[in-house]
């Protein structure tokens, strides 16, 4: 029996996932091969995508779009959270510290979940509240896990709100140190005594599925005390890395946002 046709749909969605799966952000010819269309035809169903937020131009290159974000974070509160809560607990127990879970959005991250102990019931747990990266630690973490093509939608609220992007105490050195790190610190930039370090968690290729935040007092992160929470830190995203690739469990899609542009 005769293969059907692609439909329009076939074709943009074959597009999107070929974006996804790629290991280095993929140039037109390298896609329109790959799915096996015309490399106009290619291109000018990439133009909706561009144009929906499903894929993001940089250059010659294509990355997935913030739509791809946006999809992932409505989907990782309804399992994500059941599959981290046990891995914040733990993490909060060990730190007697608050931990929290977020998820990127189209230009900031969202607190999902967060395990709070009673000492620090003072502290708001933002759950459901949307984070901006000059701002706060988890945002950070998670832009500064994307390639620097992606970050631009992160970056727009702190040019908004006057936050300086160059210089060493401005936001692009701020994702740098992250970046370099692997760890995310914030002191007093949104409440006075409060202090928070963050890591992203990331499958062995791709961009941030989630970051996890340990919050406290900002006298508590002490020079000697940071190694302690940054291990603990280390050892609950590590964990629920494994828990997210595990066997049985479903993979996050691959994003080439850490590959060159």
């Amino acid at each position: 029996m005769p293969e059907a046709p692609r439909t329009a749909v076939d074709k943009a969605l074959d597009l999107v996932e070929a974006v996804a799966r790629s290991s280095h952000p993929p140039r037109l010819t390298d896609l329109a091969e790959e799915v096996g269309l015309h490399r106009a035809t290619a291109y000018r169903v990439l133009l909706d995508l561009v144009r929906r937020g499903w894929v993001l131009r940089a250059g010659d290159r294509y990355l997935p779009g913030t739509a791809v974000l946006q999809l992932s974070s409505l989907a990782a509160r309804n399992s994500l959270t059941a599959i981290a809560r046990p891995v914040l607990s733990e993490l909060s127990a060990r730190t007697g510290m608050m931990a929290n879970l977020q998820v990127l959005e189209e230009d900031r991250s969202r607190v999902i979940d967060a395990v709070r102990p009673e000492r620090l019931a003072m502290i708001s747990d933002l759950i459901g509240e949307g984070l901006p990266v000059h701002r706060f630690a988890g945002p950070l973490a998670l832009v500064a896990a994307l390639a620097p093509a992606a970050r631009s939608p992160y970056l727009r609220p702190a040019e908004a709100a006057g936050h300086p992007l160059e210089g060493p105490d401005g936001l692009l050195a701020d994702l740098e140190r992250a970046e370099r790190t692997g760890f995310a610190e914030e002191h007093g930039r949104s409440e006075q005594p409060v202090a928070s370090l963050a890591r992203a968690v990331s499958p062995t290729s791709g961009a941030p599925v989630c970051a996890v935040t340990v919050v406290g007092l900002d006298a508590e992160f002490t020079p000697s005390r940071l190694p302690d929470l940054r291990e603990h830190l280390r050892d609950a995203t590590d964990a629920l890395r494994r828990l997210l690739t595990a066997p049985g469990t479903s993979r996050p899609s691959a994003d080439p946002a850490k590959g060159p542009v």
